[in-house]
């Protein structure tokens, strides 16, 4: 173990609910367990310690996942948050912007591409280590969390700093027409369905996709970033965006079938296909733009 400078702590957050959702009944979707992500938890503190990070700042979960990762451990300093948990995304939002004020240098977080979105509503240039507990992600990572660990401990440390290993995220930003209704982002995709289901609670009926813009398109992905992936992947850093326009399979010259879930395949038929760039607003009937600057950043 390198016994470093004292630095600036380490933010960890642990979504209890990540890998759980009703795609593994509807599709072929695993599970993530508590013991899993607690173990994911413990290879990543060791792995800060052995690069001389000891501090870290941490939340409280109904699962006590963090505390059973570090119980047997003495020779870490843990900052325990005092929030009050709703048991909704916004513990990560509030969590998050906690760890912000107490001068985290980077938050490692465990779950999908949804809770790192929360993340990023509660610090919009969060330097991240994004590990994936989640179902079908696109931006979380899968990596050896004890490598992540020591990447975050190098960052605490200040062995080496974020704008030399990390880069931007291209992020959709989402203004609802109606005035009652406040701006929004996403970190892969921004999807409108014909459909009164919330899409991450039940498998999209292609039938109802009416368009998607992607922040994402890479074909090795699942969801519409990987249907978008098998149209016109977006090479790892770039700006721009990606349109996809849906319409009836049997009505449409251009039908991609891709993996919209685990283990899952649909036909989708395409109206159109068309990049836009950074800054580049659109209404379907919402507006979604990218930010050159203001995104999370992938450490």
């Amino acid at each position: 173990m390198v016994d470093g400078p004292p630095g600036r702590p380490i933010g960890i957050v642990v979504n209890p609910r990540s890998g759980t959702d009703v795609r593994r009944a509807v599709a072929a979707a695993g599970t993530v367990t508590v013991e899993d992500k607690a173990n994911v938890v413990r290879r990543v503190v060791r792995g800060a310690r052995e690069a001389g990070a000891s501090r870290f700042v941490v939340h409280h979960d109904p699962h006590r996942i963090v505390r059973r990762a570090t119980e047997t451990m003495r020779d870490v300093d843990l900052s325990w948050l005092d929030l009050d948990l709703t048991f909704t995304e916004e513990d990560t939002v509030a969590a998050v912007r906690a760890m912000r004020e107490a001068g985290c240098a980077v938050v490692v977080v465990l779950g999908g591409d949804g809770t790192n979105r929360a993340a990023a509503r509660g610090w919009p240039d969060l330097p991240v280590i994004p590990l994936s507990t989640g179902t079908n992600n696109a931006f979380a990572l899968l990596v050896e969390p004890t490598v992540a660990g020591a990447a975050a401990g190098y960052l605490a440390t200040g062995r080496c700093v974020v704008a030399d290993v990390a880069r931007p995220a291209t992020v959709i930003r989402v203004t609802p027409a109606g005035a009652d209704q406040p701006d929004d982002l996403a970190l892969v995709d921004a999807v409108a369905v014909d459909d009164p289901y919330v899409g991450s609670f039940e498998l999209f009926d292609p039938s109802t996709v009416r368009v998607a813009v992607l922040a994402r398109s890479d074909p090795t992905a699942v969801g519409f970033a990987g249907v978008g992936g098998l149209v016109e992947p977006l090479e790892p850093g770039c700006a721009d965006g990606l349109l996809l326009r849906f319409g009836p399979v049997e009505q449409c010259d251009r039908v991609v079938r891709g993996p919209t879930a685990p283990g899952h395949y649909d036909d989708l038929g395409l109206v159109e296909v068309r990049r836009l760039a950074p800054e580049r607003a659109w209404r379907w009937p919402v507006r979604c733009s990218w930010p050159s600057t203001e995104s999370g950043s992938v450490a």
